[in-house]
């Protein structure tokens, strides 16, 4: 029997944090039948030192991992989304690309620990309170029996995850 094969995209404003967060933990935690990116509509164009240091600290790859654009993923000979996630109130209150395919969307707002000043304890405490909920949140995603479900119980499922 074939597994099936998803591409999840993670959004926010910048790409610098919680969806770059939320990419390498789908990466790790959804191999081999995902495959996560991230994007940003207006990214920063760097990743924050501090999510890097939360991916780390979990024994999780850093490389490869950029701020990049959404237009990437909405060309045509961008990956085919099955997933596509908005971690930040404003990318969720954007007006999003026509991501080709009508992937499934869902809002998981987290709150942005880049607001608080770089290198405190409060923002030390805000990097790794918003990986916990991203890892907590991917992972009830990957228990989804999403094989035996249709779009429409998918859809409601993963909108309850984003109020947990």
């Amino acid at each position: 029997m074939t597994t099936r094969h998803f591409n999840v995209l993670f959004l926010c404003t910048g790409n610098s944090a919680r969806s770059i967060m939320a990419e390498a933990l789908m990466n790790w935690r959804g191999r081999p039948n995902f495959a996560a990116f991230s994007a940003g509509s207006h990214p920063s164009g760097v990743v924050r030192p501090e999510a890097l240091r939360q991916i780390a600290s979990a024994g999780l790859p850093t490389e490869n991992l950029r701020s990049k654009s959404w237009e990437e993923f909405a060309r045509i000979d961008a990956p085919h989304l099955d997933f596509v996630f908005t971690v930040c109130d404003n990318a969720a209150n954007e007006v999003c690309p026509i991501w080709p395919g009508q992937p499934l969307t869902a809002h998981w707002g987290i709150p942005d620990p880049v607001l608080l000043p770089e290198s405190t304890p409060e923002s030390d405490r805000a990097f790794s309170q918003a990986f916990r909920t991203l890892e907590r949140r991917i992972s009830l995603f990957l228990f989804l029996p999403l094989a035996s479900l249709d779009s429409m119980a998918i859809k409601k499922e993963i909108d309850n995850i984003g109020k947990q």
